[in-house]
């Protein structure tokens, strides 16, 4: 293979690595290929733009390639993920496709040149040998961990008309910067441990006072686990009858995922009420091995309720109220985050202090963290860091 337009068939041959066609700088070297292949009108502006569109990313397109193609995609993976792995034909289309793509990534700007009459300056771009067989062969066996598609690429997403949506700027929460609850914060990550390990992981309802951590909790184990093949998916109240075909996309994949439901809480005659419920239905587990639920509420059964809903017309009134309690009784692990006594909220402010490097003697911090609780809700961890975030920035 030593044409140009032998390069241009081959990309018109691909088959499991199809779908790095899609990429505009493939497009855009598609294009560069077969204008100089086919000595059509438009070499240079083409060359032109394949340069522009590769160095908006990199300078080395043997690194872009081989990038574009570990986070593809594709049915290979998909195969590789069930049992039994595939093998046969699909393995030698593999074999065969990533030596025409190794041999692809070491085309340079020069070998492109020779091929059209210009005198003017056109940039080269780099490239280097790569393996790219070990390389794919190292993504198979990390498939637990890292994934494929977009969940290579993000670790948090979020859900728009049925689609999964990648966080591009995550919130970087750490378990470190969340002093107190330890002992909550623990059974949390235990039952996290249980789902990366495949044991079976209960869904979790994350109930207390507002303002506790219980939110940064879910985030921050998030962040911690991410390496390990954890990711999130956050999912509004209204989003609840969507969640069936999201996890059917999932059921298969590799990775261990959360599905994020915060601040959680329904009224008497809410529809999406039977959407939860019908997802909690059973284990969790029973449903698909790699995903739980972890929601969060100020509500420990999740429904408002009124005197009114209790003094209405319903002939079996105690039963309807125990079918909408049973909804709190579908989570298997309930974690409660209470607002801290005096003594733990100092002890937060303490350790927040430390790490925002605050110097500031105790005594003269304590009075200070407490009449800003008491000018702001009561104590809490989010007060105690909204404090010191206050004190750190010279606004008190």
């Amino acid at each position: 293979m030593n044409t140009l337009l032998d390069y241009y068939k081959g990309m018109q041959g691909l088959v499991i690595f199809r779908g790095i066609l899609n990429d505009p700088v493939m497009q855009k070297l598609m294009e560069l290929l077969r204008c100089c292949a086919l000595n059509a009108d438009g070499q240079v502006n083409a060359y032109a733009d394949f340069a522009a569109g590769l160095f908006a990313h990199a300078t080395d397109f043997s690194t872009y390639l081989k990038t574009l193609i570990l986070e593809d995609e594709n049915f290979y993976l998909h195969a590789c993920c069930a049992s039994p792995r595939p093998d046969g034909c699909l393995q030698e289309c593999l074999a065969h496709e990533l030596a025409f793509l190794q041999k692809l990534s070491l085309l340079d700007g020069s070998t492109v040149r020779s091929t059209f009459d210009y005198a003017g300056y056109l940039p080269a771009w780099d490239c280097h040998r790569e393996d790219f067989a070990a390389a794919y062969a190292e993504r198979i066996h990390t498939l637990p961990q890292k994934g494929y598609g977009i969940f290579a690429h993000y670790h948090m997403f979020t859900v728009k008309d049925g689609v999964l949506i990648p966080v591009k700027h995550p919130d970087r929460q750490t378990l470190t910067e969340l002093p107190g609850y330890e002992s909550e914060r623990a059974k949390v990550i235990a039952n996290t441990e249980a789902l990366l390990q495949n044991r079976p992981a209960n869904n979790v309802l994350l109930y207390g006072d507002a303002g506790t951590g219980k939110s940064s909790t879910v985030k921050a184990i998030a962040n911690a686990y991410r390496h390990r093949g954890l990711r999130l998916i956050e999912v509004k109240k209204n989003q609840l009858y969507q969640l069936p075909d999201i996890m059917e996309t999932i059921y298969a994949n590799p990775l261990k995922f959360i599905v994020f439901i915060d601040d959680l809480s329904f009224s008497s005659n809410d529809a999406d009420f039977s959407s939860l419920k019908a997802i909690l239905e059973g284990s969790v587990n029973g449903q698909s091995g790699n995903l739980a639920v972890y929601a969060t509420s100020n509500r420990r059964h999740l429904i408002k309720e009124s005197w009114d809903d209790r003094a209405g017309s319903d002939l079996h009134e105690a039963d309807t109220r125990q079918e909408l309690m049973s909804l709190s009784a579908r989570f298997g692990l309930t974690v409660t985050f209470l607002k801290p006594d005096k003594k733990l909220y100092l002890d937060i402010v303490h350790a927040l202090a430390d790490q925002y490097g605050l110097d500031v003697p105790h005594d003269q911090l304590d009075i200070q963290a407490e009449a800003h609780a008491i000018r702001n809700g009561g104590r809490s961890p989010r007060a105690a860091k909204q404090f010191i975030e206050l004190t750190k920035s010279g606004v008190r």
